[in-house]
């Protein structure tokens, strides 16, 4: 499953979109680090990692929301199981968003947020510590690039905005549950 999701997400995103694909690589090599710490769901994280942002992508844009318009593509591929779509749709605290666009209960009632909360926060992680080029970051510098990028009236600003303490919490729990297994982030 990893190998066609690095192979979906690099054709939909390397030529059209070279800096979110840039972004991507740098998530999706954050989730291979993490992989000591899930154990078998490391290869569901990383998948969903490296396809969070193919709504991005020019040819999926429908809502113009990318978790849900790359969650619809995605759900309709054999080769990505249901728990990576619904984790790419939920990306990053991603309901917030949606209720801003007006898109909430579509979001939930399609791609119900996955009863899996290391994985959750795993993605979080990996997608709010990571720039727009692919480098590691702090989740409160990613959340102000974001901010200053967007603007803060706008509707990414507002999401943003709300969804900074859950971000920087969900951030604080995979640095803990690092630290209690001794490693390094």
């Amino acid at each position: 499953m990893v190998g066609c999701a690095y192979k979906l997400a690099e054709g939909l995103l390397c030529e059209s979109m070279p800096r979110r694909w840039a972004h991507t690589q740098g998530v999706a090599a954050c989730a291979r680090n993490l992989a000591l710490l899930l154990g078998d769901r490391a290869a569901g994280l990383e998948a969903a990692a490296v396809l969070h942002d193919v709504g991005y992508a020019p040819s999926l844009v429908d809502t113009g929301f990318h978790p849900l318009d790359g969650a619809r593509h995605l759900r309709t591929l054999n080769e990505v199981d249901d728990r990576v779509v619904r984790l790419v749709a939920n990306h990053s605290f991603a309901l917030l968003e949606a209720e801003e666009r007006g898109l909430r209960s579509e979001l939930a009632d399609e791609f119900p947020l996955l009863d899996e909360p290391l994985l959750v926060d795993a993605l979080a992680y990996c997608d709010m510590t990571t720039t727009p080029d692919g480098g590691r970051t702090t989740s409160e510098e990613r959340v102000g690039e974001i901010l200053g990028r967007y603007g803060a009236d706008s509707i990414v600003g507002r999401f943003i905005r709300r969804a900074a303490p859950v971000i920087y919490a969900s951030v604080g729990r995979v640095r803990a549950l690092a630290d209690e297994a001794g490693f390094a982030l």
